[in-house]
């Protein structure tokens, strides 16, 4: 018996040596694909970040400096230990690390700007990968379909990689694959996260991150098929056609399939790449070039620089995906939006980028969107109070004011358009986004599951701003007026009497002459004309005595 059992572990060992050394040697299996390997090491972060917590603040007297400050130093240590989970397990833990990092204002600062890193550093499939996937989805050789196809990818992201290419008919593409391990492992890193976040509710009831793990499972599924994605981007690129500033690049559906898209290729500098705009000279001038020169000549007015102008094609392309059409692209990180100089005219042309990541928002939803968004630029507390409780903050209302504006409650009161954000008031909400979490974590359990990700969008579109220095400017507010009064009246035209709608769209056109007028008002405080003649006049004119 004793002889049988050395056999047997001496056989044992003879087979677990040699798929060691299989594993080992073979450098197109990585450890980290198994699944007890990444179910232990979520397992085992979940359980130390948790116990940090418990431990780290259970002797400190809550709400003194030196709890805030030793609270400040576990969220670092737990976000560093979250996001080198996300980088080994890769995949969906990327992807949910790159939403969290998104969530500048929601979340405390040490997360976000620990998890932002992510976007930086996703995995690269090699190209045996790369060759698999083609060659299984299209039924050929890369050597067969193109000219000529980069090795090295011009990006990779959490789930697909990009890849410059020349077709055989000589047009440049761009052709995004998908990493071939996401699919399978996807759905199992869900569960594994649902089970992980229940179990942390237990440890700490008054986190509700549940609506983080309702949306990787809904969303998931649609950004790994890139027929879906295609789809998007052509809905989007129909749907903004009259804005001549926005490029969405042609799909090329006769080589698209679930996992491998085919797009035009497109060449530009991210977004919040300043320099790149500066060396590529892009002409950023509006309107005719003669009465520009007079205007700026008379009146000492500075020319329309270029981070303005890119901010405020970002602010019509976004306030008409939320409020007149309610198809949102939600995915708006700087490497998803590119400047270029257009082709034909030379003048400045955004690229907008990944189409896989959409939200459709209900006609009831959008509505009660845009009267929230109207109330707070135009400073209506009552229906601020009304339309926030009716998208489910109840009697934490203020708090949502400050989460989609992210400005504080007294800049709330006074009027968002009033003023632009100051350092100390970003400082300030950034604080109150740790001081306030276990009631921010509350609120976004109970509102509507489309808010989720417009909050996303939102702080990505911040974090934009604030790159190109032109955060919380008013234009960007007057955009979003019209939009939402356009929305209004077209809503309202549906089920109405020809009477009626000639009655609403008068009231529209006033409505949209009024914030031009505003608009035109605020512009001429702010040219230096102005400021000389006042000056002059209150030189003039005497002191009232």
């Amino acid at each position: 018996m004793a002889r049988r059992a050395l056999k047997l572990a001496s056989w044992t060992s003879m087979a677990l040596a040699a798929s060691g050394f299989y594993l080992y040697s073979n450098k197109y299996l990585d450890p980290n694909d198994f699944g007890a390997v990444r179910v232990g090491r979520a397992v085992a972060t979940t359980a130390v970040i948790s116990y940090d917590y418990l431990t780290s603040l259970r002797s400190v007297p809550y709400g003194s400096e030196e709890y805030l400050q030793l609270r400040s130093e576990v969220h670092l240590r737990s976000a560093r230990r979250l996001c080198e989970l996300c980088c080994a397990n890769r995949g969906t833990f990327i992807k949910v690390g790159q939403h969290l990092g998104a969530l500048d204002y929601l979340l405390p600062q040490e997360y976000t700007s620990t998890l932002k890193v992510l976007h930086s550093r996703a995995p690269q499939s090699s190209m045996q990968e790369i060759r698999q996937v083609i060659r299984e989805d299209l039924g050929k050789e890369i050597h067969d379909l193109f000219v000529s196809f980069d090795d090295t990818p011009l990006g990779a992201a959490s789930l697909a990689q990009v890849h410059k290419a020349v077709l055989r008919d000589g047009r440049t593409v761009a052709v995004k694959v998908q990493h071939p391990k996401v699919q399978a492992q996807s759905s199992k890193d869900i569960l594994l996260m649902e089970v992980l976040v229940l179990f942390v509710k237990q440890l700490f009831p008054e986190f509700e991150f549940m609506w983080l793990v309702d949306e990787a499972k809904k969303n998931l599924p649609l950004e790994l098929d890139f027929l879906n994605e295609g789809r998007n981007a052509e809905k989007v690129a129909q749907m903004l056609k009259h804005f001549d500033f926005l490029k969405v690049p042609q799909i090329y559906w006769e080589l698209s399939t679930k996992r491998v898209l085919l797009m035009e290729f497109v060449d530009g500098g991210q977004v919040n790449d300043r320099d790149y705009m500066e060396r590529n000279k892009i002409d950023v001038n509006e309107g005719h070039v003669f009465l520009r020169r007079i205007f700026e000549d008379l009146l000492c007015s500075p020319p329309i620089h270029l981070p303005l102008l890119v901010s405020r094609h970002l602010g019509k392309m976004y306030s008409e995906m939320m409020f007149v059409h309610g198809f949102v692209h939600c995915d708006p990180h700087p490497g998803n939006v590119l400047v270029r100089k257009r082709p034909d005219t030379g003048k400045a042309e955004i690229v907008l980028l990944d189409h896989g990541l959409y939200q459709l928002l209900t006609e009831e939803f959008r509505l009660d969107y845009c009267h929230l968004w109207q109330s707070l630029i135009w400073t209506d507390m009552r229906r601020v109070k009304k339309y926030c409780q009716r998208l489910g903050a109840g009697d934490l209302y203020p708090l949502l004011a400050c989460m989609l504006t992210a400005r504080s409650w007294n800049s709330v009161n006074r009027g968002i358009s009033q003023a632009p954000v100051t350092a100390t008031e970003d400082v300030e909400i950034r604080n109150n986004a740790a001081a306030y979490l276990p009631q921010i974590s509350q609120l976004l359990a109970h509102v509507p599951r489309q808010m989720l990700l417009i909050f996303k969008t939102n702080d990505l579109l911040r974090g934009i701003e604030a790159a190109l220095g032109t955060r919380a400017s008013a234009s960007s507010f007057l955009n979003m007026s019209r939009c939402c009064v356009r929305a209004l009246a077209a809503h309202k035209k549906k089920t109405c009497s020809f009477f009626r709608r000639t009655q609403i769209s008068f009231s529209e056109a006033f409505s949209l002459w009024q914030i031009d007028l505003h608009e035109l008002i605020l512009r001429v405080k702010g040219l230096r004309l102005a400021r000389w003649l006042l000056a002059l006049l209150c030189w003039r004119l005497p002191a009232p005595h």
